[in-house]
């Protein structure tokens, strides 16, 4: 290309972040940052900027922050930044087939699962949830609707078996980043790109994340209710009632039951309590809670928790 190519970056949380830093290239001019208002945080409620607004300004972008663009207004002083090419990453607001005609060479988004599969607002939590072997990234070329547009580039990643929420979405985050420089590098080198149809097979939606699904359920699976701590790790974190006691859990480990279809020890009840951890019945074996949150306290041990709620050793059975 004989000019900058002019990419507008449309974001706004942490996982946008590294997105944005990859558009920082040679031969690409970021001509202006959307991202979402500035809203109340912390316990104070004070407004605070977004991660993608608060890197943008350290590197001297222009910042906009329309709270839609249903009014013309908004849609004129885009269009005013003469986008080539608009990359939107985690922005939090559904684009209008208007806005989408805004750039030459239409609005990219990129997606961290394997399309079709996990559209939608919590694709890495739910990816976890269900216990898929394997997750990645998409480079779709925008359209109307919900994550339907055809992919430009996919990159998968496996799920490790200790991966959360947290450490998913740094990788995934990564990854992205990745995909998206090398798009931008291919237009930069004039090389075309072809856009393959998702399939309609295998489509699934990841629903946007709810704090009571972050109770567990002794009635459920062991393996599942692991699934589901390391998903809502960091956030909304798994809870469960314990003897009387609801706590935040954040680590915890199947076991084998060696229980038998008559043992006493049903769903919910302390199977065995030591420094090694709090072995609960699930509805078809044990789960072992290793770390453990109180209302008010910190992340602690198990060992530590048995030593504040010694009765819990001997309720054990």
């Amino acid at each position: 290309m004989n000019r900058p190519l002019r990419v507008v970056f449309a974001g706004t949380p942490d996982f946008a972040v590294p997105h944005l830093a990859a558009c920082r290239r040679e031969g690409v001019e970021i001509v202006a940052v959307y991202t979402q208002p500035d809203r109340p945080a912390g316990r104070g409620r004070k407004l605070t900027p977004s991660p993608v607004k608060q890197a943008a300004i350290d590197l001297g972008l222009a910042v906009e922050q329309p709270e839609n663009f249903k009014e013309a207004a908004a849609r004129d002083r885009l269009a005013a930044y003469a986008p080539d090419l608009i990359v939107v990453v985690a922005y939090g607001l559904i684009l209008s087939r208007k806005v989408l005609a805004i750039p030459r060479l239409g609005c990219w988004n990129v997606h961290a699962s394997l399309l079709p599969r996990w559209r939608g607002a919590a694709p890495i939590q739910r990816a976890i949830l269900a216990g898929d072997a394997e997750t990645g990234v998409c480079l779709m070329q925008m359209e109307a609707g919900l994550d339907t547009g055809p992919v430009l580039l996919r990159q998968a990643l496996p799920i490790a078996p200790d991966d959360t929420g947290g450490s998913l979405h740094d990788k995934l985050a990564a990854l992205g980043a990745a995909l998206l420089g090398d798009g931008l590098d291919r237009v930069l080198r004039g090389e075309p790109m072809s856009a393959a149809p998702q399939p309609e097979d295998g489509v699934t939606y990841a629903h946007k994340l709810d704090k009571a699904e972050a109770r567990l359920d002794w009635n459920d699976a062991a393996a599942a209710l692991a699934r589901k701590v390391r998903a809502f790790d960091p956030w909304p974190v798994a809870e469960a009632l314990v003897d009387g006691e609801t706590l935040r859990v954040w680590r915890v480990q199947v076991r084998d039951s060696g229980l038998g279809t008559g043992d006493s020890a049903g769903p919910g009840s302390i199977v065995a309590a030591t420094r090694e951890g709090i072995d609960i019945g699930c509805a078809d074996g044990v789960l072992r809670l290793l770390e453990v949150q109180r209302a008010g306290g910190r992340r602690i041990s198990a060992a530590d928790y048995l030593n504040a709620r010694p009765e819990l050793k001997r309720a054990a059975r």
